[in-house]
């Protein structure tokens, strides 16, 4: 594609889908188990292996993976819960769903996570736990955080929505996480549809989280289903209506199985991204930290002197769709008059940053195209 042919849509991501996925959904249709069963547990097993926990429990989205890993902390109402303001909005909104208060703190500008130092400044004795993202796939230096933590006597929340892939210092990058909540929405490097999963070493978490996932019985329903004598199930305690899908499991694990081949591309993308940038003044791309690997499920560019919108504005022009920098949520209406501290970083982020395309079939000349888009940008 060149600029004078540049007529097809360019999107910002496209999951990859194809048979095999639609081959896994239909065989679950014709089971007749359609709802969260044995594909649900066959997927939680696979994908805590894989991201290197000892239990996953599948639910239906990560912004309700995250809304039940505060409740099994007991996090509520008094509590603050110190979260980057620099997310996508689910992740304050957690604490709320807990009545507990969220404190945003700024994050680094070059990696856009939580460091101990940006919680240290707005921490406070009623601080109870703290969220930290591993943002746009960029993994946060959670050897650090969790010392951090540990030292202060607050729970650390690891929100790995993006993350899946990613590592820190060779392991994968929420490894080890007390609670770490993963997302399958769409535009994550694996999907479900929609789709959500909490992992944790601690077995009796986990035990507690399935319950709560399904409404606080004591037995979940694809066990009932199972025994040959009647099950009369009692409800431990108030729960929800969490599940995933035996459909969306067997998507999941077949995206799965491509994992690793996925973030390979992204980061071969990542890289020409970089050497096809390197020249163009006034622009920072997004890498990896010292400490670890991105899979770069956002691809992002901070501009040095602003003119952000101007360039969306230029790349929509040309069929280019690319995005605004990842969202400040204090700067929101739902968060208007929310008490906060400086957030310098955050809000240059969220000002003079985009997000370009990137996705597993892009070709080279495609992605040439959006780097001749943004030249002519920075020209004008």
């Amino acid at each position: 594609m060149t600029a004078t042919t540049g007529r097809r849509r360019i999107p910002v991501i496209v999951p990859v889908l194809g048979e095999e996925e639609a081959q896994a959904a239909a065989d679950v249709v014709r089971s007749g188990w359609v709802a969260q069963g044995p594909r649900v547990a066959e997927f939680e097993r696979a994908f805590a292996e894989t991201v290197g926990a000892g239990h996953g429990v599948a639910v239906s989205s990560c912004t309700t993976a995250l809304h039940l890993a505060l409740v099994v902390l007991g996090v509520g109402p008094g509590d603050e819960v110190v979260v980057p303001s620099l997310s996508f909005i689910a992740t304050a909104n957690a604490a709320r769903y807990v009545g507990a208060t969220p404190v945003f703190a700024d994050v680094d500008l070059a990696t856009g996570n939580l460091t101990p130092a940006t919680i240290d400044a707005v921490r406070t004795a009623r601080t109870r736990a703290v969220i930290g993202v591993h943002q746009g796939g960029v993994p946060a230096d959670v050897d650090a955080l969790r010392a951090a933590c540990a030292d202060w006597g607050v729970a650390l929340v690891e929100d790995a929505a993006c993350a899946a892939g990613s590592t820190v210092r060779g392991r994968p990058a929420s490894a080890g996480a007390l609670l770490a909540a993963w997302s399958f929405h769409p535009r994550k490097v694996i999907t479900t549809g929609e789709g959500g999963m909490l992992t944790t070493d601690d077995p009796e978490l986990a035990a507690r989280l399935r319950r709560l996932r399904e409404h606080g019985m004591n037995v979940s329903a694809a066990e009932r289903h199972a025994s040959a004598q009647p099950v009369l199930e009692s409800y431990l305690e108030t729960g929800f209506n969490y599940r995933m899908t035996d459909i969306q499991a067997a998507i999941g694990l077949v995206q799965l199985r491509k994992l690793d081949e996925l973030v390979t591309r992204r980061r071969e993308l990542a890289a020409r991204y970089h050497e096809l940038l390197a020249d163009l003044p006034g622009l920072s791309p997004v890498r990896d930290p010292a400490y670890g690997t991105s899979n770069f499920q956002s691809f992002w560019v901070l501009l040095e002197s602003g003119g952000r919108d101007e360039a969306l504005a230029a790349l929509a022009a040309v069929g280019v769709s690319a995005r605004r920098g990842i969202m400040a949520a204090h700067l929101e209406p739902a968060y208007k008059g929310a008490g906060t501290v400086s957030l310098p970083n955050t809000e240059r982020l969220t000002r003079d940053s985009l997000i370009l395309p990137l996705y597993h079939d892009m070709t080279d000349a495609e992605q040439g195209y959006v780097v001749d888009v943004l030249r002519a940008a920075a020209r004008a």
